[in-house]
């Protein structure tokens, strides 16, 4: 831990041709009024005031809180991977696409639907200072030779050894470095300008919110130990930090802690997790020594969400380390092993980082893995939540950009084309739709991510909460007055926290199958545990003799990749006692939500194109959201 660090005060994408073999279209291909759409907030200009708390006096608030859709996670052209997979989509492209205007990418026009209420667009900072040097005629250094031969290169090999030359062997070394093309700092401070300036052009308050942000993309010896750092308004510093400045989290926090010094806001969302190599939850610094009290206040303060899953697969849990979870065999994206080390190990996995916290929590007094789950895509199409199964055209620009590269072939360093996933979609419970809304219930944890759908859930928790509640209203208000939202913590309390839940599926989306509810804990001798309870379910469903409930059914058709919500429920409510409730333990609870199955993107693409199903890869897959969680802490 660098001892300098100032700690505060001690705390889919839709194609626009109709798919002929497809089922109702799930994710964002039918027309739908946003939250934002649906909400009492009357948009207004982008120089509204706020007041002393930080709200958008122009916008109404809603105190009991609307959810809003969006990204935090994704690419254009201004990061150099992106762009050397073919990709030319601006930030202006990536604004107009969130919001359901027509782009091209690569010959294809593309349009969305269901315009987002947010995004934040997260390029690469190591290299946007070449990028804005590579796409600026009469900028400094553009005629470069090595720039020249960048811009007319169009064949995949070149490019990918272009990107294993320039962009892997400098950011997975001990000292990685700028390019040769490089003209300095001021072509940084020039591509920050312009990032800048079309997010407060796009940003409409009350209607869409362009959120400022870049993505520090440390990897030392090839582990994942990325951060997307999002800003609170438009207060941000003249440049970003890049892995090139610092390769390790510590120093990017202290970098963050010296732009709080100047009244800047700011907050990290860590990703990929499943390919850190043991490092996005070490048990030891960056200096090798055990991690203190400093560090895990240093990592809450600053890092309150983790991207649960994005393309490059699931990070929640995986098959091989819990056999016992059921729904544990969901986009494990088995093939990121095959390059540079990545071997998964249990720690690469939230739910495991989850209980480590807690025993840290426990020893240290401070949990240093507090994390809320927050949705993302790393889409480097430059095209913001494209998270329709039913027509995904890959993520990587030509490396996954045709059939046959997403059947057979890889994205370069990363994963094979089969075992891409779609990504996940961010859900905000704010009291508006404002950057200063959305950020403010990010930094609280009022958020989960979906794997596309936009279902709709609420959790609470509290002592005093009624089991069993009427309706989601109900039960809302009872959440805020009685006890605590998602994200939040638990008072100190003697007797069993009773938990309340209500998920709708997505209108134009599957049924869902049931909720479940994750608790983790943590005991005296410093052991973790956990136990997966299904709280409500569809159907009527019995529990079998094992004590698992009944498996919901499947109406994939996989000749037609089609399904029926013959299946299933629209919405699920119910409420869990935690009988088994100990005041003296560390604990964790989050939800988990599961639909009926659907058919994934590999049986839509093999449908299409008349090639027989991948036998290597699921037909079909139930697609979930995953809550923040609530934690209890005891008293003392």
């Amino acid at each position: 831990m660098n001892k300098s660090i100032l700690m505060p005060t001690l705390l889919g994408m839709t194609i626009a041709a109709t798919l002929s073999a497809c089922s109702p279209q799930k994710n964002e291909e039918a027309p739908a009024k946003s939250a934002s759409e649906q909400s009492t907030q009357t948009a207004v200009n982008q120089e509204a005031k706020q007041d002393t708390s930080g709200t958008d006096q122009s916008v109404a608030v809603n105190p009991t809180k609307d959810v809003y859709f969006g990204e935090t996670h994704m690419h254009t052209a201004f990061s150099l991977d992106a762009y050397l997979g073919g990709t030319r989509l601006t930030h202006e492209d990536a604004y107009r696409y969130a919001q359901g205007e027509t782009v091209n990418l690569m010959g294809r026009e593309l349009k969305r639907h269901r315009p987002l209420d947010f995004i934040a667009v997260t390029d690469h900072a190591e290299y946007i200072g070449e990028m804005y040097t590579n796409l600026t005629e009469g900028a400094e250094g553009h005629d470069q030779e090595l720039l020249k031969e960048l811009r007319a290169m169009t064949d995949i090999k070149d490019r990918e050894s272009w990107f294993m030359k320039y962009v892997i062997s400098s950011n997975r070394g001990a000292n990685p470095a700028h390019p040769p093309f490089f003209t300095g700092p001021e072509s940084v401070k020039s591509a920050w300008k312009i990032m800048q300036e079309t997010a407060d052009k796009y940003n409409q308050p009350g209607k869409f919110t362009a959120l400022k942000a870049f993505e520090w993309s440390g990897a030392p010896g090839g582990g994942n130990l990325h951060r997307n750092v999002i800003f609170r308004d438009a207060q941000v510093p003249d440049a970003p930090i890049s892995y090139i400045d610092t390769n390790r989290e510590d120093g990017l926090w202290q970098w963050m802690s010296q732009q709080e010094s100047k009244g800047m806001k700011l907050l990290a969302i860590p990703h990929n997790s499943n390919a850190s190599k043991g490092m996005m939850f070490p048990s030891v610094d960056a200096e090798g020594k055990p991690i203190d009290l400093e560090y895990a206040q240093t990592r809450q303060h600053f890092e309150p969400l983790m991207e649960m899953m994005q393309v490059k697969g699931n990070s929640e849990v995986h098959r091989q380390f819990w056999p016992e979870d059921e729904f544990a065999d969901f986009e494990n994206a088995d093939s990121i092993q095959k390059s540079s080390g990545r071997t998964f190990h249990k720690k690469d996995f939230v739910r495991e980082g989850l209980k480590m916290g807690l025993a840290y929590e426990q020893s240290l007094g401070v949990n240093p893995f507090k994390y809320g789950t927050i949705g993302g895509t790393d889409n480097h199409n430059g095209l913001p939540s494209a998270v329709a199964e039913d027509s995904f055209i890959g993520a990587h620009g030509e490396d996954d950009g045709s059939i046959d590269a997403r059947r057979t072939g890889a994205v370069v360093g990363w994963i094979d084309g089969k075992d891409l996933s779609i990504g996940t979609l961010a859900g905000v419970w704010a009291t508006q739709n404002t950057r200063s809304g959305l950020w403010d219930a990010m930094k609280s944890r009022e958020t989960y991510s979906t794997t596309g759908p936009r279902i709709k859930v609420r959790f609470f928790g509290g002592v005093e909460l009624p089991a069993n509640p009427k309706n989601g209203q109900e039960m809302v208000q009872q959440g805020y007055d009685l006890g605590v939202p998602m994200g939040s913590d638990l008072p100190s309390i003697g007797s069993a926290p009773t938990f309340t839940v209500h998920a709708m599926k997505d209108p134009d989306g599957a049924n869902l199958d049931r909720v479940q509810i994750i608790k983790g804990w943590v005991d005296a001798k410093g052991d973790t545990h956990e136990k997966i309870i299904d709280v409500v379910w569809s159907d009527k469903r019995k529990k079998g003799e094992d004590g698992k409930l009944i498996p919901v059914g499947n109406t994939v058709d996989l000749t037609t990749a089609k399904y029926t919500n013959t299946i299933g429920a629209t919405a699920l409510i119910g409420s869990w006692t935690d009988t088994e409730f100990n005041p003296e333990q560390h604990a964790f609870y989050y939800t988990r939500v599961i639909e009926i199955p659907t058919p994934r993107w590999t049986t839509y693409d093999a449908v299409r194109n008349k090639l027989p199903l991948l036998d290597d890869v699921q037909a079909s897959i139930q697609e979930r959201a995953w809550t923040s969680p609530i934690w209890y802490k005891p008293a003392g």
